[in-house]
């Protein structure tokens, strides 16, 4: 059945292409700097290699004009013995050559993707909520993946042909300077036309890869667990078969673009360089009758323009590839170039032993400039209380956690840690004292056992069963036919939502820190398991100071403080009881939740 495929509208990073600049140019040598020593044995084998490459010529000729014109059967033994050595000599140079490039170039992939990947860890959550995960990947893979080649092979392969060249042209400018003249007459009609297919090329690649990003992006998206059950409810597999046909043939359409373009061009070529000995043979078969060449020069001088052909041929292509390489390189050095948001400043504080004493002061942020979501919010948590945050949602409450744990600085004001800036402390010490148990519960598709261990890989056995006992799991997980190395599924989806959010619950029981955040982390729950976590929770929160955001009313009515967060500010503050009797806005959402209850009989 034909699709009709849905097309990529125009892409916003078509932009022209810049040109190639120095800075470019030694930014990419310098991704070859921690391999010198190799590329200097390199360079030697290169080197070997196309002083190797030009004996069989001059062997050739020798063995005709010296040997078998005169009838010397001993030199011809001698000279078809070292005919074999030079080539097995090349052999073996070779082969050495293709592993020593072979090390360079996957140790370069290995640098870049590595570095790659530890830049996009480093940044801050603000990159996260805009980039898209299949735009990642692609950088990552595709990209990367991509320049392999050139960093294996075509890097040596520009050398091993220019020195090819220059052995080649001295050898035939010896043997006879006029015939070298006339094979080169025509090569420079090559050069521009080649930089300017090169362009077109790099244009290409970058759009290629564009593509290939997009159509990661919708194999992420859908073919996960949580993209593929919305897809089924919606009954919209039809459309997302077309969606994907769409950008593919996009695709498709690129690539075979980008093949095609300069190919009657190198076919121009290639007919020169198939007609040149035809060139070679008229003028030097007259000088051979003329008696000034003999006949074993001329076929020496034609196996030496076949060796200085195809080399200036590969000179000539390999251009288009680097331009193409190049384009790949400019979107992995556009990552790499990526600043955090969230930065640890030189000579921060390692803070090992802190109390839990959180404040925030006139504290202001906004995710986009035009929308702020927290306006001059100040408040203080006592080591060992309990605080909520309760409001309507998108009041600013779990933008309030998210700043707890740094995944984002405040935009005005500050946070402090037992009086400490937080921006003054280590990111390892803020992580290291903030535990966080999220309301949209991550696990990773591994054991149980693994997360679990996560929050701390060096917890033993028993610690990890402790933790999942507090957390009134171990029973359910002790059940399982493999226990804790169960496998969970992408997400943990294969485990209810309880089961995951008290999971997650373990994990931070056994991280043990200082500060527990909790953002609707008994959303999930049932009533039961719900009673059951409150009761593993008080016991874990005693000496820690806890900050937690709940609708559920019922779950925060012990809090040692409630803040009431509406539109970005603090607009009430107190327990339980005295916001009841104020009649504000927490009263209203008790009310709600409980039926409209008489005051007096809540308070009672």
């Amino acid at each position: 059945m034909a699709h009709r495929f849905m097309r990529l509208g125009p892409d916003p990073d078509d932009k022209p292409t810049q040109p190639v600049t120095r800075d470019m140019l030694l930014r990419v040598a310098r991704t070859f700097t921690p391999h010198w020593r190799k590329g200097l044995v390199v360079l030697g084998a290169i080197a070997a290699s196309a002083v190797l490459g030009v004996f069989p010529p001059l062997l050739t000729r020798s063995i005709i004009d010296e040997a078998i014109i005169p009838g010397d059967t001993t030199l011809l033994n001698w000279l078809v013995v070292a005919m074999i050595v030079v080539s097995v000599a090349g052999g073996l140079v070779g082969v050495g050559l293709t592993y020593l490039n072979t090390t360079i170039g996957q140790s370069i992939v290995f640098d870049l993707r590595t570095q790659l990947y530890g830049t996009l860890r480093r940044q801050g959550m603000r990159f996260f909520t805009h980039a898209k995960a299949g735009e990642l990947v692609s950088r990552l893979s595709s990209d990367v993946s991509g320049i392999e080649g050139v960093v294996t092979s075509t890097v040596s392969q520009v050398l091993s042909n220019v020195l090819t060249v220059g052995t080649t042209l001295a050898v035939m400018i010896a043997l006879d300077w006029k015939l070298t003249m006339v094979s080169l007459a025509v090569l420079p009609l090559f050069i521009v036309p080649t930089r300017r297919v090169g362009k077109i090329r790099r244009e290409l690649a970058k759009r290629r890869q564009r593509r290939v990003a997009a159509l990661s992006g919708i194999v992420t998206e859908t073919l996960g667990v949580s993209g593929a059950q919305l897809i089924k409810t919606f009954g919209r597999d039809a459309y997302e078969i077309d969606r994907f046909a769409g950008v593919s043939d996009d695709l498709r359409q690129v690539q075979i673009r980008e093949s095609m373009v300069g190919r009657w061009f190198f076919m121009t070529i290639q007919t020169f360089w198939a007609a040149a000995p035809a060139v070679v043979w008229l003028a030097g078969g007259h000088q051979v009758i003329g008696g000034t060449l003999s006949i074993g020069d001329v076929i020496a001088f034609t196996a030496l323009q076949g060796r200085l052909f195809m080399p200036i041929n590969q000179i000539l292509t390999v251009h288009i590839e680097v331009q193409s390489a190049l384009a790949l390189f400019e979107r992995i050095f556009e990552y790499l170039d990526l600043q955090p948001d969230v930065v640890e400043r030189i000579n921060a504080l390692e803070h090992d032993s802190p109390i839990g004493r959180f404040a925030f002061e006139e504290v202001s942020f906004a995710y986009r400039a035009d929308l702020p979501v927290l306006q001059d919010v100040s408040f203080e948590v006592a080591p060992g209380t309990m605080t909520a945050l309760v409001g309507p949602s998108g009041a600013g409450k779990s933008t309030i956690a998210a700043l707890v744990s740094r995944l984002y600085d405040p935009d005005g004001g500050v946070i402090t840690l037992d009086a400490i800036d937080l921006r003054d402390l280590t990111l390892a010490s803020v992580a290291n004292a903030v535990g966080v148990v999220a309301q949209d519960t991550f696990l990773f598709h591994a054991t149980l056992r693994e997360n679990l261990l996560y929050a701390r890989p060096e917890a033993s056995e028993d610690e990890m069963i402790s933790a999942a006992t507090a957390a009134q799991i171990h029973d359910f997980v002790d059940a399982l036919p493999e226990g804790y190395d169960t496998v969970v599924g992408e997400r943990g989806y294969r485990l209810s939502g309880g089961e995951k959010q008290r999971v997650a619950i373990a994990r931070a029981i056994l991280k043990d820190p200082r500060v527990l955040v909790l953002d609707e982390a008994t959303s999930a729950l049932d009533t039961r398991s719900e009673r059951l976590i409150q009761d593993a929770v008080a016991r874990l929160l005693e000496g820690r100071t806890a900050i937690v955001i709940a609708h559920r009313l019922s779950t925060i009515l012990a809090a040692d403080q409630i803040l009431v967060v509406d539109a970005g500010r603090i607009i009430e503050r107190g327990r339980h009881a005295d916001l009841l009797t104020k009649g504000g806005l927490y009263a209203r959402l008790y009310r709600e939740q409980f039926g409209g209850e008489p005051l007096a009989e809540v308070l009672a």
